[in-house]
């Protein structure tokens, strides 16, 4: 029995070498590497810097301005894609204006006082318009005399000189008569004309004739102008 445990106790090592894993093998391979590649490493010589004026020159970066590409300008859209532009009533133009505002918000007002302050700018722009007509009347010099008024006493009747345009009536022509003046702000010539009921008692004028008429009595409904003479004769 003694013999068979020396035997025992005997083939203890061995088996335990032989049963060693693969994988114990590897960790001791592994402690041993690191060994062996230090001894190289150190007795390698150190390699000396090189020279700094042989050292390529850094290339200098190309400036922001010139490498940035150049922005080609828009493509202007057609004009048949254009949409119309939107007309605003002046309220809605108002309403858009102070959905817009930014500023500070004026206090509120009383009626009178926004009515106040509505006179005042009316009165502002009545002074800019009387100082502006001014300019342009002293640009344009002195307004032309025109056509003097026609000098009649107080309590004298009109006469006016006319063309008779129609005779059918009895006793009764009708005159046109012509009136021309200046407007008396842009001075231009103002052609119109009025139209008339004139008393012919002798029925003495007829269509086409110049006549001169003067005022009366209200002689009907429409008449209140008289025939004086015929200065002219229709041809």
């Amino acid at each position: 029995m003694a013999e068979e445990e020396n035997n025992s106790t005997e083939e203890t090592p061995e088996a335990d070498a032989q049963e060693e894993t693969p994988e114990a093998a590897e960790e001791a391979a592994a402690a041993d590497a690191p060994e062996a590649e230090e001894t190289p490493a150190e007795e390698a010589p150190a390699e000396e810097p090189a020279p700094e004026e042989e050292a390529a020159p850094a290339e200098e970066p190309a400036p922001e301005e010139e490498a940035a590409p150049t922005e080609e300008p828009a493509a202007e859209a057609p004009a048949g894609d254009e949409e119309p532009e939107e007309t605003l009533t002046p309220k809605e133009a108002r309403k858009r204006e102070r959905s817009i505002h930014t500023g500070e918000t004026k206090p509120e007002r009383t009626p009178e006082e926004r009515a106040a302050e509505r006179a005042a700018i009316r009165r502002a722009k009545v002074g800019a318009r009387r100082r502006r007509r001014g300019q342009e009347r002293a640009k344009r010099g002195e307004p032309g005399q025109g056509t003097p008024l026609a000098e009649r006493r107080p309590g004298t009747k009109k006469v006016q000189l006319g063309t008779v345009v129609s005779d059918k009536a009895d006793k009764t022509i009708t005159v046109r008569v012509d009136i021309v003046r200046r407007h008396r702000r842009y001075e231009k010539v103002v052609r119109q004309s009025a139209t008339v009921h004139a008393h012919d008692e002798r029925n003495e004028a007829s269509e086409g004739d110049v006549v001169r008429v003067v005022e009366s009595r209200p002689l009907s409904r429409t008449k209140r102008w008289r025939l004086v003479e015929v200065v002219e004769r229709a041809r």
